[in-house]
């Protein structure tokens, strides 16, 4: 397949109500700032977007606002962790029906599958899917590790064309280069790991604070792309506290607290997780407003360098 994506993919967050149902008008707006402050593909569903917490018929909705929103700008991807691989090809189906680019494809949940189990459940869905697919390697989460080795036989899958990198070890993406060349699009999926990343070879970032800082996000990637590390390095030490904040079980309402603060969401989370109280609470406002109040000047780019 002929899709080629690169660059900053927000894990878009999925935006609740009071009562817990989705406020639609809310993602609008989400993901037309995400898009007018210059990312390059939008992500839905993923664990940030809380996957788990929505209906089948929810993700799809929420996919149809996305896809509406972007009106072709951007890739649209939507997430996919379920259950079982039958699941997985049915959301598949759907969100190909509903106007997706393709999708981040999770190994199976709540099961911990071992490497034969792992590759049949991508096989299977690779090889039905219409559609483009990232594969997604978070093994620090969902105890499942997609190895560079196995990477390198789900080459042989067209609709494979991307690999999201979420292994805490910067070090896997020369492995997996070593392993299998250009084959992927490797993103990084690792927020505070993002420019190791890409000065290893990363060609996009699935982040997860762009959400609520999108341009420095999408400022610290095109200054990577350019060469010009050092001025990344400025934005990215500034961003390092906050971007400390995805790599926790409590990401999702540490970035929503985040959003609240920076002008740009809302905070509710649906049960069972529940809103940040007491010092986990005073300790994201503090970092982010710390942030606020010292965020660095960026600096000019000829349109995106990406």
């Amino acid at each position: 397949m002929s899709a080629r994506w690169k660059g900053v993919f927000p894990a878009v967050t999925t935006k609740f109500k009071d009562d817990f149902s989705i406020d639609y008008k809310a993602m609008e707006r989400h993901i037309d700032g995400q898009i007018q402050a210059g990312v390059h593909g939008i992500v839905t569903t993923g664990t940030l977007g809380e996957n788990a917490s929505l209906s089948a018929k929810e993700k799809q909705e929420v996919l149809k606002i996305a896809v509406s929103v972007s009106a072709g700008r951007v890739p649209v991807l939507a997430g996919v962790a379920e259950n079982t691989t039958a699941g997985a090809c049915e959301v598949v189906t759907d969100a190909t029906a509903n106007g997706a680019d393709g999708f981040m494809l999770l190994p199976a949940m709540m099961y911990p599958a071992d490497r034969r189990e792992t590759l049949e459940h991508f096989r299977t869905v690779g090889r039905m899917s219409e559609l483009p697919i990232m594969i997604y390697n978070n093994p620090v989460v969902y105890k499942v590790d997609v190895t560079p080795e196995m990477f390198g036989e789900l080459a042989e899958i067209e609709s494979f064309v991307a690999l999201k990198e979420s292994s805490d070890d910067p070090r896997r993406i020369t492995d997996i280069y070593n392993e299998v060349g250009d084959r992927y699009q490797i993103f990084t999926g690792v927020d505070n790991l993002a420019l190791e990343s890409l000065m290893l070879g990363a060609v996009g970032w699935v982040a997860g604070l762009v959400v609520a800082f999108p341009r420095e996000t999408v400022a610290i990637y095109d200054l990577a792309r350019a060469g010009r590390y050092a001025e990344a390095l400025v934005i990215y030490r500034w961003f390092m506290p906050m971007l400390h904040l995805d790599v926790s079980t409590k990401l999702v309402q540490n970035i929503k607290l985040a959003e609240v603060l920076a002008g740009v969401g809302t905070e509710t989370v649906r049960p069972p997780r529940l809103s940040l109280v007491g010092e986990e609470r005073a300790h994201v406002i503090r970092v982010v407003e710390s942030a606020l109040a010292n965020r660095p000047a960026l600096p000019e780019l000829s349109g995106q360098l990406s």
